[in-house]
């Protein structure tokens, strides 16, 4: 291991995270009551520009007098290049109560607008005598965010996740697609002719690289992950593969752009059982063979060893997360 230790942020559970427009008050007590991790109300890009101000005053409602649970909440603000973003900071902590756990910063460029956003929540946090002290989740979704993504992740203690926003992303990198999250199939690559001169055609994640790239600089700078939106809400199975692809790669959770996508996001995201109790073995026969002087041991015709012990503990303590 480095010398360079890693501090990991604030323990939270995030395997799905779902949008509410805040200019759609009526969704919000369905939100409350679904199964969801996080609920982020948003005031950017599902909210017309006319329904900005009736939206901030929607949510600011909905944090005082709509009974959330134990559900973390979110608000995605509008971006730093409008007029709607300082009203957004203000008026929803100044007048939100001490419900508000997070804020979610959209299409972040660099670690300057971390830095604004920070300032501006510190003083009022400062003026209010808050008790609470707001996190942030920051979305990477341009090319300017995805260079300078790791600077993005360091930016703020407050810094708790970093999301990728595959729409944008993909509109800032002028890639080929009107889809959010789905694939293209002429990001392929056609194999040599066999004896007899067919050939196949085989699909690549077009969105692998700079998925990976978040994952790794939030990892990097202790963060949770999260993949971002996925555009076919009727198209379960697609959800599921693009949500499976993210929890490989070391995503925490993924975004719920419908109801019917948290539970899959759910799932996909929880260890199952027996995975869970394969962790729970490991730990065991690691105990045993360091009680004999052993750094490795044997299970199930495998080698084990402490990077084994290390994959297996993050396995066992988000299944307990999940059981609290």
């Amino acid at each position: 291991m480095s010398f360079f230790s890693v501090k990991q942020t604030r323990t939270r559970l995030n395997r799905s995270e779902l949008a509410v427009p805040g200019s759609s008050p009526d969704f919000f007590e369905k939100a409350a009551k679904s199964d969801t991790d996080v609920i982020f109300l948003d005031l950017e890009d599902s909210v017309a520009p006319d329904d900005k101000e009736k939206a901030r005053e929607n949510v600011i409602k909905a944090l005082n007098e709509i009974d959330f649970g134990k559900k973390i909440i979110s608000v995605r603000i509008n971006g730093l290049d409008t007029y709607y973003m300082y009203r957004d900071v203000v008026d929803v902590m100044e007048q939100g109560g001490e419900r508000l756990d997070l804020i979610m910063i959209p299409k972040v460029g660099t670690a300057k607008d971390v830095y604004a956003v920070d300032m501006l929540v510190t003083q009022i946090e400062n003026k209010i005598g808050r008790k609470k002290k707001i996190g942030f989740e920051m979305i990477v979704e341009t090319a300017l965010g995805m260079q300078n993504v790791y600077e993005i992740a360091t930016a703020s203690k407050r810094n708790e996740s970093l999301h990728f926003g595959i729409a944008d992303y993909a509109a800032s990198t002028k890639a080929k697609t009107t889809g959010i999250g789905t694939q293209n199939p002429k990001y392929s690559v056609l194999t040599d002719p066999d004896s007899k001169g067919n050939r196949d055609v085989v699909w690549s994640d077009m969105w692998h690289y700079p998925l990976s790239r978040m994952i790794i600089a939030a990892r990097a700078a202790g963060l949770r992950p999260v993949d971002g939106p996925f555009g076919e809400i009727k198209d379960s199975d697609a959800y599921k593969s693009s949500a499976n692809r993210a929890a490989v790669l070391g995503c925490e959770g993924k975004w719920a752009i419908h109801p019917s996508q948290i539970d899959l996001a759910n799932k996909i995201f929880t260890p199952p059982e027996e995975e869970v109790a394969k962790a729970k073995r490991i730990l065991e026969a690691m105990k045993e063979a360091q009680k004999q002087g052993k750094g490795a041991a044997s299970l199930d015709g495998r080698l084990i060893d402490l990077a084994s012990v290390r994959q297996a503990e993050v396995m066992v303590q988000k299944a307990e997360l999940i059981k609290k």
